[in-house]
């Protein structure tokens, strides 16, 4: 999908620098993957101790290893 957005030359050249890419384009990828694991964590830190998430540790290992499956196909494909 093509989308036209103004960035601030200076905060993207920064952001390409830390994240180490070589175009925009994977520059805000990588920020917009980035945004959505930040703010998904930080959900799941407000429910910890509440009781609406009961997941073992090895229910949690399992759901990482789909994740990160998806993860890569998705990669895959771009």
């Amino acid at each position: 999908m093509k989308t036209l957005i103004d960035i601030e030359e200076n905060i993207l050249k920064e952001a390409m620098k830390i994240a180490g890419t070589h175009t925009k384009k994977e520059t805000v990828k990588i920020a917009l993957e980035e945004l959505i694991k930040s703010r998904l964590r930080n959900k799941l830190k407000e429910l910890a101790g509440s009781g609406a998430v009961e997941i073992s540790l090895s229910d949690l290992k399992k759901l990482r290893s789909q994740r990160n499956s998806l993860h890569k196909r998705l990669a895959s494909k771009n």
